[in-house]
């Protein structure tokens, strides 16, 4: 069974599926979000990136960390 969160605006209630991403990094799938709602994410300075969790890079910026499908991407700088 599928894990869910549940967000509560006011008297209304829906269900958020949780996914799980190639870091296995949980994030909630707010696709329906806006339809439901009327509210949308903020999230200013771009710092939580949303993307679909199989098919994305994983960046971690403080950390240096870049990988595509759970392989490395490393910049063609840092060869020289």
């Amino acid at each position: 069974m599928a894990e869910v969160a549940k967000l509560r605006i006011n008297d209304r209630e829906i269900d958020l599926s949780i996914r799980v991403g190639t870091e296995d990094e949980r994030g909630l799938d707010i696709s329906k979000l806006r339809a439901e709602t009327g509210c949308i994410t903020l999230d200013e300075g771009y710092v939580t990136p949303a993307r679909p969790p199989a098919a994305s890079p994983f960046l971690d910026g403080e950390k240096g960390i870049l990988r595509y499908r759970g392989y490395p991407v490393r910049s063609h700088r840092a060869a020289l």
